[in-house]
Parts: structure tokens; sequence; C-alpha cells
């Protein structure tokens, strides 16, 4: 797979690999239903669409020309030393072949002014936060509206850059 910038002719792959990562992912947290509605506000083509165009911002794919096997989103936030990721996520099927490590070394690369990358990550996401232990993200505390919007709680981790 390579990582490439998304564009609007990927928006219907992105959304399928989405909603398929996150039942997969958090039905047995949240049930089907509330993850349904979240991914059908959250990972709709107009949702995905905005991000787009968003300034101070980087979305990337990772394509092997057949499928996406992963995507990642991130924007600096109101401080340009700070950029959020947003989302990072790897099809099922595509886990543990250093996808999600691609997607997250060229999200790091595209924010060269960027001191800290930050995330929200559902608590009960065990192989998320090992994962991003392991690219050295540490804990930087908890939100009780992962998302700003959801009302679910997360935790906060940080990794410095540069």
């Amino acid at each position: 797979m390579f990582v490439r910038t998304a564009s609007e002719r990927d928006l219907v792959a992105i959304r399928a690999l989405l909603v398929e990562t996150w039942h997969a992912t958090y039905d047995a947290i949240h049930g089907v239903e509330r993850v349904r509605a979240i991914t059908d506000d959250w990972h709709s083509i107009a949702s995905l669409k905005a991000r787009l165009t968003r300034p101070n911002s980087e979305f990337l794919v990772a394509d092997d020309g057949k499928r996406l096997g992963g995507m990642a989103f991130a924007a600096a936030t109101t401080d340009p030393k700070i950029v959020l990721l947003h989302q990072l996520y790897v099809h099922p099927a595509c886990q543990r072949q250093g996808i999600g490590t691609a997607l997250l070394d060229e999200i790091e690369v595209s924010f060269p002014e960027a001191s800290k990358l930050r995330l929200e990550v559902e608590e009960a996401n065990a192989a998320a936060i090992a994962f991003y232990r392991s690219q050295g993200f540490a804990s930087a505390g908890k939100t009780a509206d992962c998302g700003g919007g959801s009302g679910l709680p997360a935790l906060i981790l940080e990794k410095a850059l540069g």
C-alpha cells in the first residue's frame, strides 16, 4: 500500500472502510445502533467531503491500486504547534501490516511547524491504545466528549514532534 492524499473520488470507499472498521471495533462496546448513528453522522459523504478542503489539514489514504486499506485525517488546532489527529483507521483485514504506521508517519511530516500531535481514543479500544503507545504517544488526560458532540468518554494521548 502507498500513502497518498485523498480525493473526492475516494469518498465512497473511505466511507465504506470507516463503517466496516467502526462496526468491527465498536459494536461490542457501544452497540450496533449507536455505531450506525455515529457513522451516519461523522462518516457521511458530506462530512468527509468537507474535510477535503479544510484549511491546515491533511487527509490521507493507503491505497494498493485495488482498494483502500486505511485512512487518516489531521488538522492544526487554533495553536499551529498542536495538530489533532481526528481519524486514523485501518481496515480490519489490513491491520498489523504497517499501514497505520505509514499513515501516522505521513501525518507527522505534513505539519512541519507542529511540536505536538494529539488524539482522542476510546478507553475500551485496547488495540488502538497499544498501537499509539508503540508509536510514542503518552497519556495527557481524558475527555467526556470524544470528537466534540458524541458524549462518549475518551483518553487524550499526545506525542512530541520534531
